[in-house]
């Protein structure tokens, strides 16, 4: 016969969800209403609730900050090839490390993948949620600025077909991008 008594796991959890809840109060929005419509276990909605609230609590920082010391690589006009492509893959393992990941690389050049990341990433300011689960995925290919690109190397054949149906215009040639590369992924 089972015991209609909580285990003790389950008022945990309960009291668990009760504190992150209250810790969100002062960030109340439409997101914890959408959690009263969809039925899922206390301790599924503990991780949402718990992301929520290291989200909100995250500070934004450049993430050249995110390191300490401060990341800090040299500009790409002083690099000859072989340095900058010893420089640029020890920087994207350091982002690695600190759960940035580079995605859309493959139609970027050793130095225009370096240059975005000198320029365009290190400089950009961020919320650094720390939580294991939590990476942040930097598209390096704007597809809104650069159909030609995505269409070309990305995008697979239904992307394709919606893009051609919605702007009426002719698709470019699917192609294996030029510079593929092996870059740390998140495991799934």
């Amino acid at each position: 016969m089972k015991s209609s008594r909580p285990e003790s796991d389950e008022v945990e959890q309960l009291m668990r969800n009760a504190q992150l809840r209250d810790d969100l109060e002062p960030y109340f929005d439409e997101s914890l209403d959408l959690l009263r419509l969809q039925r899922m276990p206390t301790s599924s909605e503990n991780e949402f609730l718990a992301s929520m609230l290291a989200w909100e609590r995250a500070p934004a920082l450049p993430i050249a900050q995110w390191f300490e010391p401060e990341l800090v690589i040299p500009s790409p006009e002083s690099l000859n090839d072989e340095q900058l492509y010893n420089v640029l893959w020890d920087t994207i393992n350091k982002l690695y490390e600190k759960r940035i990941v580079l995605d859309f690389t493959e139609h970027l050049s050793d130095r225009q993948l370096y240059y975005m990341i000198y320029r365009d990433i290190l400089p950009s300011s961020e919320k650094k949620v720390d939580r294991p689960k939590n990476y942040l995925h930097w598209d390096c290919l704007d597809a809104s600025s650069d159909p030609e690109s995505w269409l070309r190397y990305y995008a697979q054949h239904d992307e394709r077909s919606d893009w051609q149906q919605e702007t009426g215009q002719p698709l470019p040639p699917t192609e294996l991008p030029p510079f593929p590369r092996v870059m740390p992924r998140r495991a799934l």
